[in-house]
């Protein structure tokens, strides 16, 4: 079934304990779009890039079945840019640069050809844009996922309850996902969180794995265990894109099916993190993500016999 994706295509620099990279390609879109390519989607994307935006980036994701008509090119502006330095735990990072450039004007218009979508993903924007999307769309989508942030939770809250009214997904990390519902406890938070409308919550806990709730079910994907990471920038992205891409593929929404959409979102985030920007995800064999797959069956695999 068709996957929209919309969220940002855009330049990064990165700094990390192990490098440096000049401008690199990132987004949340692309890692979105390059990772939901994976599981036998083929995305359209939704976004807006600058004169500046190199062609051949555009090219490579259509090599991976990524339709970027829906991409808009101001040429007169720059793209969206943002450069971070990591930390030594590479859980944290400061954020030295950040350009809004085309993206500052973002108004979203989607194609045609791209409103019949039954899944739509809505990557970290803010939530008017992300509310303009869903308005856009003829038929609702048979899902609705979206990702945000506590940035949202501080300067839009009205508007991000508006938007999470409209949806059957959302994405977020731990500490947001406390921010969002004022409960330490995460099944807490994730039963307060479905109360503003969202019928699944995801509730991502980086190097810890991710957790699934839906009522009174829970389920928890752990991550998998790197001998090195290089570079966590795009790896919620690339967990988002793989979830909504498996869910894509198969057509059919239920619990069961988004537990294995969150093993190949966190197989999908682990590859992400072993090289910088997508370098990794450009270049993936079907054979290397059914193996990387198999690994995370072997993490919570056991027998228990009672005696």
């Amino acid at each position: 079934m068709k996957l929209l994706v919309v969220g940002s295509v855009a330049y990064d620099a990165i700094e990390t304990p192990f490098g440096k990279t000049d401008k690199i390609l990132g987004g949340a879109g692309t890692y979105i779009a390059l990772s939901a390519s994976y599981a036998g989607a083929s995305p359209d994307v939704v976004s807006v890039v600058g004169g500046d935006f190199e062609d051949k980036y555009l090219k490579m994701l259509e090599e991976h079945n990524v339709d970027v008509q829906g991409v808009e090119i101001k040429k007169d502006e720059k793209t969206f840019f943002w450069s971070g330095k990591y930390h030594n735990d590479m859980n944290s990072r400061d954020t030295l640069i950040t350009e809004l450039n085309s993206l500052g004007t973002f108004d979203p218009k989607v194609p045609e050809a791209y409103k019949n979508a039954e899944f739509l993903m809505l990557g970290n924007l803010s939530p008017d844009v992300q509310r303009k999307v869903i308005e856009q769309m003829p038929v609702r989508p048979k899902l609705i996922i979206m990702d945000t942030m506590n940035f949202w939770m501080d300067t839009m809250l009205d508007e991000l309850h508006r938007t999470m009214s409209m949806v059957d997904v959302i994405s977020i990390n731990d500490e947001e996902a406390r921010q969002l519902s004022g409960e330490y406890s995460l099944k807490k938070a994730a039963r307060k969180i479905q109360a503003m409308g969202p019928k699944y919550v995801i509730i991502k806990k980086g190097e810890h794995g991710a957790l699934l709730f839906n009522d009174d079910k829970v389920f928890f994907a752990p991550a998998l265990p790197l001998e090195e990471v290089f570079d966590p920038t795009g790896a919620g992205d690339t967990f988002a894109g793989g979830f909504a891409g498996y869910l894509a593929a198969q057509g059919a929404v239920s619990f069961e099916n988004m537990k294995t959409a969150i093993i190949f979102g966190s197989a999908m985030a682990s590859f992400c993190v072993e090289k910088f920007g997508t370098e990794r995800l450009q270049n993936l064999e079907k054979q290397e993500i059914y193996h990387r797959i198999l690994q995370f069956v072997d993490l919570v695999k056991f027998d228990y016999q009672e005696k």
